[in-house]
């Protein structure tokens, strides 16, 4: 028994790596992940047949590709694999302009999973922290030094978050110093959008009750418009994002007087 949970972790971080591998090139074969790793054949099968289980690639012969869909809609747990270092760095940053005594708003998303995961291990006294997210309010729940208001209304399984009418006259009465934002697809001329209406009206809702907005993205998100709009850019502040950020695209956005940060 205590050998089994070590091999476990280790195929949870191999898979996560093979997404990384599927998001670059679109592809990724047996071969190549048996050079790559330096494991078995059968071992490599396995992680794809897991990873196709899971809906983030279609196997193929030899092995996997990327789904058809342009923005599927993955599991949360899924999501969380997926760029996992590059949303953990852009967790680190956006954890910084955390400060003692505000009020900030956290919406649904791996990448702010990632946040809360951050505010977590180092908490900035008296923060009150307004999410529609259960897996962030879980969290969150037992800090002493933070204050949790959460959103109710229909849950949304995929993203583990509340939607609907009921959020968003709750969120009419609320404020916030700063509202931390994710999205689905990040296009330098449309802006943000997001796969699921109710949850882009409860986001443009968010951002209207908060001082600063700052969107958290990484480079996947660039360039791509999903179903809903939830704003365009004149509400944003700052944009957080990795190094792979294609450069124009950031160059369109300081050029709009939105400070982009490359973690």
């Amino acid at each position: 028994m205590p050998k089994a949970k070590p091999n476990r972790l280790l195929a949870e971080e191999r898979r996560r790596e093979i997404l990384g591998v599927l998001g670059q090139n679109g592809r990724v074969t047996v071969d190549e992940l048996v050079k790559r790793f330096g494991i078995s054949a059968v071992t490599a099968r396995g992680d794809l047949d897991a990873l196709s289980e899971s809906g983030v690639l279609v196997r193929s012969h030899g092995g996997g590709i990327r789904p058809l869909t342009a923005t599927p809609e993955h599991p949360l747990k899924v999501r969380e694999g997926m760029h996992h270092d590059e949303k953990v760095r852009i967790a680190e940053a956006a954890a910084q302009l955390i400060q003692p005594l505000q009020t900030v708003i956290l919406c649904t998303g791996s990448t702010l999973a990632a946040l809360a995961v951050q505010i977590r291990r180092n908490c900035p006294d008296s923060i009150t922290v307004i999410t529609h997210a259960l897996n962030i309010a879980a969290q969150l729940a037992d800090l002493p030094k933070l204050s949790l208001v959460m959103l109710g209304g229909f849950l949304r399984h995929p993203s583990s978050a509340f939607v609907g009418p009921h959020a968003e006259q709750m969120m009419h009465s609320l404020h916030a110093d700063h509202c931390f934002m994710s999205t689905v697809g990040l296009d330098a001329e449309v802006g943000l959008t997001t796969l699921d209406i109710m949850e882009a009206q409860l986001n443009r809702r968010m951002m209207e009750s908060a001082t600063q907005v700052t969107v958290l993205a990484d480079s996947s998100k660039f360039g791509h418009r999903s179903l809903s709009l939830i704003s365009d850019f004149r509400s944003v502040q700052r944009v957080i994002t990795d190094t792979n950020a294609p450069a124009q695209d950031v160059e369109k956005l300081r050029s709009r007087g939105i400070e982009v940060v490359l973690a």
